[in-house]
């Protein structure tokens, strides 16, 4: 604690000519790698459920669809999630030397302009394609872009405050994308423009979950967002306080979709029930595992523990599964 952290070196160590795998592994750590497959998932999984909606339309609705339906809209996607995660790095590069030190910015594998260059291509390459896929995916980009902006730039830096955190995260891959994409898609297709009971249902869920996400994000960050005075809930609460929190938001996120899916029109609800109950005692039984950085023998109950990097790993697999799971649903539903 009473040494200081030395800074990384100020120029790259890296280039994509001179030492391009090395570069593309920085790259890879820089793009988040949890949030790319959580992504890529969200995309295709909107996308599915879109097809499982024309498969229950009137026979006369033409499937109208090319190859660039889906691959457009996921490469302007990923663009964007390059983009956010990127210039939360380039802010936070003092409180990742702390917090997540492996990251390229805060190691020195990328410089701070190495950073600057990469996130406005990434930008860039998002609102173009964006452009070209229509409207509706121009607004979903645009409106995440500005949310995600927002999120870590001053003078707003939104990140600062808990409540408007949650706000950007559970809006963005809540609401925005879900909603955004399916209007895309549907155009896309030849669907009515207008969004039908399951993808509100898959949006309430997702916008619960990214709360939990947001929250679980913070808790092991606590030493770093304490010195540079980011008052998340971790820093007001506690670990263990916040974490309990967390684990009953998302119960009852799960039992809440659970409890629905009778009353949504399109979703097979049996299958929802069994799948997202097995899902709550999985989750139970792996979080009652976990050490906590401010009382690391809790929770162990004779068990080997569990780290919370795995736990926070583990909480991304369930976002994954679910734009797996729900899909699915919607297609045993039609």
């Amino acid at each position: 604690m009473g040494q200081s952290l030395s800074p990384p070196p100020s120029a790259s160590q890296l280039s994509l000519f001179r030492t391009p795998i090395p570069w593309l592994s920085a790259f890879w750590k820089f793009s988040r790698p949890h949030t790319i497959i959580g992504t890529s998932l969200s995309v295709i999984g909107v996308f599915a459920i879109a097809w499982a909606v024309v498969r229950s339309a009137p026979p006369a609705l033409p499937p109208a669809v090319n190859p660039f339906s889906l691959l457009l809209p996921l490469i302007a996607c990923l663009a964007g999630n390059v983009y956010i995660v990127g210039l939360n790095q380039i802010q936070d590069v003092d409180i990742d030397r702390i917090n997540k030190p492996q990251l390229p910015l805060a190691s020195g594998e990328f410089s701070r302009q190495d950073g600057w260059w990469i996130v406005s291509f990434a930008a860039i390459v998002a609102l173009v394609l964006a452009g070209l896929g229509g409207w509706f995916l121009l607004a979903t980009l645009g409106v995440s872009l500005a949310i995600g902006t927002a999120y870590s730039l001053p003078p707003l830096r939104l990140k600062r405050f808990p409540f408007w955190a949650s706000v950007c995260i559970l809006t963005v891959r809540g609401a925005v994308v879900n909603l955004g994409l399916f209007l895309h898609y549907s155009e896309q297709l030849g669907l009515p423009l207008r969004i039908p009971a399951v993808i509100w249902g898959l949006t309430g869920f997702v916008v619960v979950f990214s709360v939990v996400i947001a929250i679980f994000k913070d808790i092991p960050d606590i030493e770093g967002d304490r010195r540079y005075n980011i008052s998340t809930f971790t820093v007001r609460l506690g670990q263990r306080r916040v974490f309990n929190l967390a684990r009953w938001i998302l119960t009852a996120c799960y039992l809440g979709v659970a409890i629905a899916a009778p009353w949504i029109v399109g979703l097979n609800a049996p299958f929802v029930l069994v799948s997202h109950g097995a899902i709550v005692a999985l989750f139970w039984w792996r979080s009652r595992r976990v050490a906590l950085g401010d009382d690391p023998g809790a929770g162990a109950e004779g068990q080997t523990p569990l780290t919370f990097a795995a736990f926070y790993q583990f909480i991304w697999q369930l976002f994954f599964v679910e734009y797996l799971l729900y899909p699915v649903a919607c297609w045993l539903g039609t």
